[in-house]
């Protein structure tokens, strides 16, 4: 025959658990500032070792020129949020953009550029919105794309491409 013996105790310390701190979306990547910018700066667009690297080699095969064309960064309405996300290459910056130039001798892993740096090209109304945003580049067995991790988004959609400011 088993015995069970029950206790029953109170404590103080058996209080609700503290609320878990938000998890930071920028912990262990490597963020390279654009040349002429302060790091973490609102007004700043940075981007990660692993964005560099793939739009080196996405320029590469393209054909885009390093010294003039670069990676266009811009929103547009619609997508299930409100706002989306465009991303493509350009030959060259429009009159009003925002140039950021990023990696100038920061070497890449199969690096077809030689450690050029990389251009964005950001327009005037896409930039109230993209202020402040990191442009990471995820791979994983589930997802492989450019992640766009921007403090100025209040809402998103599930694919991660849409939404709301």
């Amino acid at each position: 025959m088993s015995t069970v013996s029950i206790s029953s105790t109170t404590s103080q310390a058996m209080s609700a658990p503290a609320p878990a701190a938000p998890k930071d979306p920028l912990a262990g990547m490597t963020l390279l500032t654009a040349e002429g910018q302060t790091s973490r700066a609102k007004a700043a667009i940075e981007i990660t070792k692993n964005a560099l690297k793939r739009i080196r080699v996405a320029m590469a095969k393209e054909g885009i020129s390093p010294d003039q064309g670069g990676l266009r960064l811009g929103v547009q309405g619609g997508g299930c949020s409100g706002l989306s996300y465009n991303i493509r290459f350009d030959t060259q910056p429009r009159e009003r953009d925002r140039t950021f130039v990023f990696g100038a001798g920061i070497e890449t892993p199969n690096d077809p550029s030689g450690a050029k740096p990389v251009r964005l090209f950001v327009d005037p109304k896409s930039y109230l919105y993209l202020a402040g945003m990191v442009l990471d580049f995820e791979e994983t067995l589930m997802r492989q794309g450019f992640n766009f991790i921007n403090p100025n988004s209040t809402k998103s959609c599930g694919c991660g491409s849409s939404f709301s400011a």
